[in-house]
């Protein structure tokens, strides 16, 4: 065999292991696991954990899991004015989201298993950003913390 010819054997057969993930339809639970508000209000900071399940659907980079990590704990503290709930509620997403457990509240659950912490490529980008114009306010965003 040529090298020609084994170089292009080589291509082709590395180019079918080559697979595209794809980018599931958003889904929330509001906030797993826990609580979506208190007795007075029982989704007081529902919509704070819909925004952080919008980013942990989506993915990414371990800076893009800190910022989102972070913003869902400050959105906690005005939602609730209860700095210690925020404080246990980030430290829960901060142990349990970890790209390496597989469960469907892990960060970048919206693409398979195993994605692990990567920035999205331009095409995911995208396919990310048009799934999230068409479904945001769909079905699964549009009212889910009123329906409870």
């Amino acid at each position: 065999m040529d090298s020609r010819t084994l170089t292009l054997l080589v291509v082709f057969t590395l180019g079918g292991c080559a697979s595209t993930q794809v980018l599931r339809d958003f889904s929330t639970d509001g906030c797993s696991l826990f609580p979506d508000g208190d007795a007075e209000d029982r989704v007081r900071w529902c919509d704070c954990c819909v925004e952080h399940d919008e980013a942990y659907w989506r993915g990414g980079s371990a800076e893009e899991r800190k910022r989102a990590d972070t913003v869902f704990r400050d959105c906690l503290v005005t939602r609730s004015n209860r700095p210690t709930l925020a404080a246990v509620m980030y430290r829960g997403v901060r142990i349990g989201g970890t790209p390496w457990l597989p469960t469907g509240f892990r960060w970048g659950y919206g693409w398979g298993y195993g994605r692990g912490y990567a920035p999205l490529t331009a095409d995911e980008q995208r396919h990310a950003d048009e799934k999230q114009r068409t479904q945001r306010y769909g079905h699964q965003r549009s009212g889910f913390c009123q329906k409870h």
